[in-house]
């Protein structure tokens, strides 16, 4: 139920931007209207300031106007005193001043990726983010992973976090504490792809905001201890043709997928070098994705198996009543909440696009450990092993003609300067001392 607000109470507009975050303007609630035809001004610049502080190197300087248009479909407008959580934002697409979709506007170019494979081949992104953090103070004791004790220890938060996700319309699926200390994980159910990161966001953000009226902190950051366990945000996702059937399954083709989820997802392993920095997209996401962590180390295809890049989702046949073509689907692995959902989606769907268009076999699906297998018998195969740094993953990416074709030359270069600039940032660190910063800003 959302409680009645003055006029003057203040509601914020809010864009994902490269960092991952949300930034924006707030207004009072009673300028909504006007706001969603004029938006509120946003500069270029805005989209270089990295999580730390510094403001990576600008093309604009202190040159250009944009609008930043709010989306009143995404709304979150929740007053629940009992719970600590007051909380009033609206998502919005940066616009240029002729209302056109600015170049490094992440929404707007997870739209265009979508109405990019609508157009070329009639299907649709359907989408749901799995989200893995850390909820602190937690006692650690090593050994309750998954345990009804450890869910214990949580005390309230776990159902207060449930509660607020379903008043703002989320659809929850489930929580469960992690393998960590003090580890969660919280899914909703799927959405069409915009509509899924615009969730994904809100989740974050209200997850926040319950820990926060607990006198508690939740941290998505991908990793809080180098020798720990990392916090990933893994994407299942499937196909569907535009009258809404899923195109996902064939039992008789190879690993039971249709010719044209073979071809999206053999786009994403043949891309995944370059859109690694899309995905995990921090200094401290590379030390999650290593051989051995439950996280993705090379661009595979795995069967029951989640050290694969995607993994093909099970399908339980024991109810003789279920719709196995509708729920066949694949999860993307190797992600975590230091990139815009918006981003992630649209790299995912874009490159699942140019598989299409090349028409590439479906892939093979692996059953072994990768990480015994030599180069040779990697490179027979056409698996590699992924990026170990983000400096390596930017050098694949600013080589991509795929992803500058994708996404254009200016998000690219923008990417590119603040995500250089974030490394400047750590440079001299200690491992430790990067987890530290990134379970701050996260």
């Amino acid at each position: 139920m959302t409680a009645a607000r003055k006029e003057t109470d203040l509601m914020m507009v809010v864009t994902s931007d490269i960092a991952g975050q949300l930034r924006g303007k707030a207004m009072p609630l009673k300028n909504r209207a006007a706001r969603e035809k004029t938006g509120v001004g946003w500069t270029p610049t805005n989209t270089l300031i990295t999580s730390f502080g510094p403001i990576a190197d600008s093309p604009w300087g202190a040159l250009g106007d944009l609008m930043l248009v709010p989306d009143p479909s995404t709304m979150v407008d929740l007053d629940l005193p009992e719970y600590g959580v007051n909380e009033c934002f609206c998502l919005g697409d940066v616009l240029t001043l002729e209302r056109d979709p600015w170049a490094c506007c992440l929404r707007g170019q997870l739209a265009k990726a979508v109405d990019r494979l609508r157009e070329r081949h009639g299907l649709t992104v359907t989408a749901a983010f799995e989200h893995e953090f850390h909820y602190a103070p937690c006692e650690a004791q090593p050994g309750l992973g998954y345990a009804l004790r450890a869910l214990r220890r949580m005390g309230p938060f776990p159902d207060r976090l449930m509660d607020v996700l379903q008043q703002a319309g989320l659809e929850p699926d489930t929580f469960m504490p992690e393998y960590g200390p003090g580890q969660c994980e919280v899914t909703i159910a799927p959405r069409e792809a915009l509509r899924s990161a615009d969730a994904a966001l809100i989740l974050r953000e209200l997850t926040r905001a319950v820990a926060r009226g607990l006198d508690a902190r939740a941290s998505f950051a991908p990793i809080l201890d180098p020798a720990g366990v990392g916090n990933g945000v893994h994407v299942h996702f499937s196909l569907r043709d535009l009258e809404g059937r899923p195109v996902n399954f064939d039992p008789n083709g190879p690993n039971r997928m249709s010719a044209t989820s073979g071809s999206f997802v053999a786009g994403i392993l043949k891309h995944m070098p370059a859109l690694l920095a899309l995905t995990a997209s921090s200094v401290a996401s590379y030390m999650r994705l290593t051989p051995h962590r439950w996280s993705a180390a090379f661009n595979n295809l795995g069967l029951q198996d989640r050290e694969a890049a995607v993994r093909i989702c099970p399908v339980f046949s024991g109810d003789p009543d279920q719709d196995i073509a509708g729920a066949f689907h694949f999860e993307y692995r190797a992600a975590d909440a230091a990139a815009s959902p918006y981003l992630l989606l649209a790299a995912l769907i874009q490159a699942g696009i140019a598989g299409l268009d090349d028409r590439l076999p479906t892939p093979q699906a692996t059953h072994d450990d990768l990480a015994n297998w030599d180069d040779a018998a990697l490179a027979a195969n056409n698996i590699a092993r992924l990026p170990t740094t983000m400096a390596s993953a930017l050098d694949f990416l600013q080589e991509s003609a795929w992803a500058k074709a994708a996404f254009g030359e200016t998000l690219i270069d923008t990417f590119l300067r603040h995500k250089r600039c974030e490394i400047e940032t750590m440079e001299g660190l200690t491992d430790d001392q990067i987890c530290e910063k990134y379970g701050a800003a996260y």
